[in-house]
């Protein structure tokens, strides 16, 4: 499987979490929100095949059939088209970026407590994939992250949305934990899109683009403290960003229902 022309490819080791066996019994939706976690965060690339229907029921260890309708939801979704043939299969489709007003939207239906309640743990998860990462990072390990940050682009909101969570998927890799790795795409496709939204502040976005720099240089001194720290500061940072955002809607409501 191939990465897209607009992002640096994600590592084996994402990957290889991605594919790791379900718990449970293993839904169908189970398989499908596992792949389409992995399309949000660019693990799969436009253009990416996917295994097989029998591939994907051993790597996840579900049924046949499971597969099969995880794969028929996210055809009808417009995720993926099946192609028959000697080079066929099930590719990734390209997805329509989520529009900025429809996040807000989002923000808007949540409480502040909620919000708060997702950076800290957003915080901790990240913090400590960061802490790990330092402890146990190899020379070529760390080599391939500054690398993979030297060719990721922070000059567009989109780009720089994407590459944030994907470096944060990088580190979390580096940790050496295929269940931190899973959470991490499980708790940005959840909430990740929002958090990302302070990226849409040019001098913010290029203040991220440089405490990555800052923090892919402390797991390579293998210095676990200031990798933690930096990581708790722009996510701080983000946050704060957010819940102003936050405020911000809900004082211009307040003033529309008084107009009204």
């Amino acid at each position: 499987m191939s990465a897209g022309p607009d992002s640096p490819p994600a590592s084996r080791g994402a990957r290889t979490a991605l594919f790791a066996q379900l718990s449970g019994a293993g839904r169908s939706e189970q398989v499908s929100q596992r792949l389409i976690d992995a399309i949000l965060l660019g693990v799969l690339a436009p253009g990416d095949r996917l295994p097989s229907e029998a591939e994907l029921a051993q790597r996840f260890g579900v049924a046949l059939v499971t597969a099969r309708e995880a794969l028929s939801s996210m055809r009808v979704a417009g995720l993926v088209e099946t192609r028959r043939g000697r080079e066929g299969g099930s590719f990734v489709l390209p997805t329509t970026r989520t529009p900025q007003d429809l996040l807000r939207a989002r923000l808007r239906g949540l409480a502040q407590v909620d919000i708060e309640d997702s950076v800290a743990y957003f915080g901790v998860l990240s913090a400590g994939c960061a802490e790990r990462a330092a402890e146990l990072a190899s020379h070529e390990e760390s080599t391939r992250l500054h690398l993979w940050l030297a060719e990721a682009d922070f000059a567009t909101q989109a780009d720089a949305a994407r590459n944030a969570g994907g470096f944060y998927l990088e580190i979390a890799v580096i940790s050496q934990s295929p269940r931190l790795v899973r959470e991490q795409i499980r708790l940005q496709a959840e909430f990740g899109s929002l958090l990302w939204l302070g990226v849409a502040d040019e001098s913010l976005r290029g203040k991220v683009s440089g405490q990555n720099a800052r923090i892919a240089d402390a797991i390579s001194a293998r210095d676990p403290e200031r990798a933690r720290l930096l990581v708790r500061s722009q996510i701080g940072e983000l946050s704060g960003w957010l819940l102003a955002a936050k405020e911000q809607l809900e004082q211009e409501e307040h003033a529309h229902e008084r107009r009204g």
